[in-house]
């Protein structure tokens, strides 16, 4: 009995542990918030830009750490660039229904300003 088949046997007897398939290199949703759903807004901005288009999200209540796991999953699904700096999560160009639509698809509240 190798340590993969021992860990699998852990994991049957803990409960409500389900064992991972192996092979799974699927990319899931980074996890919704656990505490208080705070309602996100997003809102287009334009200004310092030199007239280009950015979508902000902003009213997140987790730490940055997770900001930049939903950040990472935006970026990766809408196939754009941005950033996660402060709290709030930057996309490049003006993808507001996109960004509200892969927002709710991870279960998080969120409306457009």
């Amino acid at each position: 009995m190798d340590w993969k088949d021992s860990l699998a046997s852990l994991m049957a007897d803990m409960p409500g542990g389900e064992t991972p398939a192996e092979g799974n290199d699927t990319v899931d949703a980074p996890p919704a918030e656990t505490a208080e759903k705070a309602r996100l807004d997003i809102i287009l901005d334009k200004k310092g830009r030199k007239g280009k288009a950015a979508t902000i999200v902003c009213g997140f209540t987790v730490d940055d750490g997770k900001v930049e796991e939903i950040a990472a999953h935006l970026k990766k699904s809408l196939g754009t660039g941005g950033s996660a700096r402060g709290g709030e999560i930057l996309i490049q160009g003006d993808k507001r229904s996109e960004v509200e639509a892969a927002l709710k698809a991870i279960g998080l509240k969120c409306r457009v300003i």
